[in-house]
């Protein structure tokens, strides 16, 4: 997993949670950075970081699973990191 890929799905993760919940449905946008590929040791996607569960999900997910999911991606990204080591 390269740090471009990283970096630029942490910096959408602060830009997502830094908004107010938004007043229109489904504006929530996917953390999807076009990288699908499951990780074995972790189970989730090295590109976005989310669950199998969470990515075939998504679009029936409401606003707030989908925060709820953004929220969780810091600490996955912290964590994927530590597998690399």
């Amino acid at each position: 997993m390269s740090e471009h890929y990283w970096k630029k799905l942490s910096e959408s993760a602060q830009r997502v949670l830094a908004q107010p919940v938004p007043p229109e449905p489904n504006s929530i946008p996917s953390p999807c950075v076009s990288l699908c590929l499951m990780h074995p040791d972790a189970g989730w996607c090295d590109g976005c970081l989310r669950t199998l569960p969470e990515i075939g999900g998504w679009s029936r997910a409401s606003d707030e699973e989908k925060r709820l999911v953004w929220t969780q991606i810091p600490e996955r990204l912290r964590q994927r990191r530590a597998l690399d080591r």
